[in-house]
């Protein structure tokens, strides 16, 4: 008779620490022991996890290793779940950690039915993922070089006093700036002007790969159908969608937003409510570029050239939820914002629904087989 052997993986960027859990209530819990972490010898413990008509089914916790080892097994013929290390039940007293512990634990909790996998992304997916992070990594290294040129600024007394920073005055401004005492204190200006020059560069070069890359990715369609919504454009679209991977997967739109982090926290007893703070659990990135979208809703609904031009070549009935998510996130948006509530929690609760308006688009645009 086939017997589930259920395998915890503790997985480190050398070694992995591997716990059997046998099945049943009562079945025998042991640590296997430490190896190394190479394909070949995931490939050797496989067969003989595999021995004696046992089938293994192994898990791991979500970090930096990434899903190689996921992807590895399941190409094998095994079952493998990746689990997020936040959903994983812990003992509050529990103060020592070991590799052997949380091997064990792992396999013990898998075994009884108290993780829950999480959705992995494949190799074409994760390739678009890396690109759109990247950028992010390049905008946020943007805005320290330019509060890095304005602190150096401000540090000698000179500040730009005719309108907005970093418009095409502003930069003029800055080609002619030549009031520094000494000749190397200009020199040091005149990197630091060059160092945002090269991030937008190279944030200019990344926006290019993206839109060369999103017509052969297979999410293509949910990409363009997005930017049918206000507020979202190509770099918006493709970022959502790259971190929430296929969004078809969330029965209702309330699982996604609950995904997102964009629902209030409650902490409820008997007949006590209490909510508080956004969640903010899930995908921050993805989170950040719906708020960033919903501030656009603060105007009202208008389908200007630039909208048409971009959603012309869409269905209407996609075209139709852009204009119903434009009517009501804007009333929304005046409603919340006359019974005075703060301007962060008005956008967060527009980027809530703006989450909705994602997963009905998502769900109605037919992905290529």
């Amino acid at each position: 008779m086939e017997k589930t052997v259920y395998v915890g993986l503790d997985v480190h960027a050398d070694t992995i620490a591997v716990a059997l859990a046998d099945e049943g209530r009562g079945g025998e819990m042991r640590f296997y022991g430490t190896i190394v972490n190479s394909a070949d010898t995931v490939l050797r413990l496989t067969k003989t996890l595999s021995r004696d008509g046992k089938i293994p089914t192994f898990c791991y916790e979500a970090g930096p290793c990434g899903y190689g080892l996921h992807r590895h097994l399941t190409r094998l013929g095994f079952e493998c779940a990746v689990v997020a290390p936040a959903l994983i039940p812990r003992k509050a007293g529990d103060r020592i950690k070991t590799d052997r512990r949380d091997a064990e634990m792992l396999a013990r909790l898998w075994r009884a039915g108290e993780l829950t996998p999480i959705w992995t992304p494949d190799e074409e997916q994760e390739a678009m993922r890396d690109l759109i992070r990247t950028r992010k990594q390049t905008v946020d290294a943007l805005k320290v070089a330019k509060q890095q040129l304005l602190s150096f600024l401000l540090r000698h007394g000179l500040r730009y006093r005719n309108g907005s920073y970093w418009t095409k005055r502003h930069r003029r401004w800055l080609a002619e700036l030549r009031k520094f005492p000494y000749p190397h204190q200009q020199i040091a200006f005149e990197e630091l002007k060059r160092a945002i020059d090269q991030i937008e560069a190279r944030i200019a070069t990344l926006d290019q790969t993206i839109e060369t890359a999103i017509k052969s990715w297979r999410f293509a369609p949910v990409v363009d159908a997005l930017r049918a919504l206000r507020g979202i454009n190509t770099t918006i679209a493709a970022t959502v969608v790259a971190e929430i991977g296929d969004i078809t997967r969330f029965e209702n739109p309330r699982q996604l937003m609950a995904w997102l982090g964009l629902v209030p926290s409650e902490h409820s007893s008997g007949s006590t409510i209490r909510r508080g703070r956004l969640t903010k659990t899930g995908n921050a990135l993805a989170r950040t570029m719906l708020v960033e979208a919903g501030w656009s809703y603060r105007h009202p609904p208008k389908e200007g050239h630039p909208y048409l031009k971009r959603s012309a070549h869409l269905p209407q009935q996609i075209k139709d939820i852009g204009w119903k998510a434009q009517t009501r996130l804007c009333k929304r948006y005046r409603h919340l914002s006359r019974a005075g509530k703060p301007q962060p929690r008005v956008i967060a609760a527009i980027a809530r629904e703006l989450a909705g308006f994602v997963w009905d688009i998502a769900r109605k645009t037919p992905l290529p087989t």
